[in-house]
């Protein structure tokens, strides 16, 4: 399920950066998953994408996805499904104020002319240690967040 999760994400960036020219990041635990190269059992594909798009721009990526053979199943959430997978999309200009992660340097990965960015180590143990703080993450997944902030950080220790 894990690589049909990459594919999936691939796939949907393809279209985003041919046809509106974003660039998103892969986030969550998918994103972990890649930079430390161990499955983690993400549930679902986080996408982060300018806050343009969830606003005035919305209907865009509601094309696009609809095209793709998504369905909107939580308007709010900005989240789609389309067999069994779920893709949701937030806003990257949120990494600032929520983890102080300065977005200029977020590195761009480049998959066979498919481009997006990824976070680094350092700025996912910034983004675990927010999220373990948060009220719904710290009461629905601070195990799981716990679990990624040690190996994230013995990655950083080269352990």
């Amino acid at each position: 399920m894990e690589k049909y999760k990459k594919e999936a994400f691939l796939q949907i960036t393809e279209m985003l950066n041919a046809r509106l020219g974003i660039t998103p990041l892969l986030f969550g635990s998918l994103g972990l998953e890649q930079r430390l190269g161990t499955d983690l059992g993400a549930d679902d594909v986080d996408v982060l994408i300018p806050e343009e798009f969830l606003s005035e721009k919305w209907d865009c990526i509601v094309e696009i996805m609809s095209e793709e053979g998504y369905t909107l199943y939580d308007a709010h959430e900005h989240a789609f499904e389309k067999d069994g997978l779920s893709v949701a999309f937030a806003s990257i200009e949120n990494l600032v104020p929520f983890a102080g992660v300065d977005t200029g340097k977020i590195p761009v990965t480049d998959e066979n002319g498919v481009r997006y960015y990824l976070l680094d180590l350092q700025d996912y143990l910034k983004v675990y240690t927010a999220s373990s703080k948060d009220g719904y993450r710290r009461d629905t997944k601070n195990k799981n967040d716990n679990q990624k902030i040690e190996l994230i950080k013995q990655a950083l220790n080269g352990k």
